[in-house]
């Protein structure tokens, strides 16, 4: 297992920076000038030497090999440089953002295994009957429904039902964890009720597929009791399929909240990359796509991780 941990970080540098260099050209070829956004942004009208002082000082006139090496090094001491648009540290500007869109990523996930775990379970153990297409419906309607739209649909019942809205100012958890609960739970339900239909579908599937395994039909000619051979055997394995979803969907969500964040009025790490691509903010840009390239190869790998304590029979590294 150690080997296999040491091989699978090692693989992560190539693939990140694969990912810098896509990232970095792809920048460099769109169009918008932040340094005539920046400097007409406050209704100036700056002069060509104006711009080109700016451009010199931001450091875009050198050649792009050289800034391409530049950030590359900073990369190597975890120093993202600092935005363009706002001159702070890029690390410390992602960090502000982080800790509200991780929150509601885990809370949307919780509620997501929550509802999709017995859900699907149910939906395969009754498998054609009214009970499947009741769950059927749920799950379509949450792959159909926008979150956002959702979000908007539990403000509006919130405000007409209890003449209640959730709160628009953020407050971390460690100052007051019922206000950061009563404010973040919605959008984590807007969001993990989609995230709960697919992962419910998936592990229906996976547990109608587990229930006609021959060790299954052994289990229950062995007299073993229903509740165990479900628990203990189906849903165990059938598991498997369904870790890949809440990994890859978890991940996803680090930088996939923007328009829930916009709803809730949540200053997110998905509004703050909307903010910076609208400004060509090039340095902030790189920094939250190398961050949310991590966060993916990171949870990959638990999710790896992770088939081998629901699987003794995966093993990493050995014969």
């Amino acid at each position: 297992m150690g080997a296999y941990l040491v091989k699978r970080i090692l693989t992560m540098i190539p693939t990140l920076i694969g990912v810098a260099v896509l990232i970095f050209l792809m920048l460099r070829v769109v169009p918008g000038d932040i340094v005539e956004l920046k400097m007409r942004g406050d209704g100036g009208a700056p002069t060509v030497e104006q711009v080109e002082a700016e451009r010199v000082r931001l450091g875009l006139d050198k050649p792009l090999y050289q800034q391409f090496a530049g950030w590359m090094i900073g990369l190597a001491t975890f120093d993202l440089g600092n935005s363009m648009w706002t001159e702070q540290p890029v690390t410390q500007e992602i960090a502000g953002r982080l800790g509200l869109t991780l929150q509601v990523a885990i809370m949307a996930t919780i509620i997501a295994i929550l509802i999709a775990v017995p859900l699907g379970t149910l939906s395969a153990l009754y498998k054609d009957s009214w009970v499947d297409q009741a769950i059927r419906i749920f799950t379509i309607g949450g792959l159909a429904i926008p979150s956002f739209w959702l979000g908007m649909m539990i403000i509006v019942g919130l405000l007409f039902a209890f003449n209640w809205i959730p709160p628009m100012q953020y407050v971390p958890i460690w100052q007051d964890p019922f206000a950061n609960i009563a404010q973040l739970i919605w959008p984590a339900l807007a969001v993990g009720y989609r995230f709960s239909a697919v992962l419910a579908r998936m592990v229906r599937s996976s547990i109608v597929e587990v229930m006609r395994e021959d060790y299954i039909r052994t289990a229950r000619a062995k007299g073993v009791y229903e509740r165990l051979v479900i628990g203990r055997h189906a849903l165990r394995n059938a598991m498997l399929p369904a870790v890949t979803v809440i990994g890859l969907e978890f991940a996803f969500l680090i930088g996939g909240l923007v328009v829930t964040e916009q709803v809730f009025n949540l200053n997110g790490l998905g509004r703050l990359f909307v903010q910076a691509v609208t400004r060509s903010d090039f340095t902030m840009v790189q920094g939250i796509v190398m961050l949310i390239a991590l966060v993916f190869i990171v949870t990959n790998l638990i999710v790896d991780l992770a088939y081998a304590w629901l699987d003794p029979r995966i093993r990493f590294g050995g014969k």
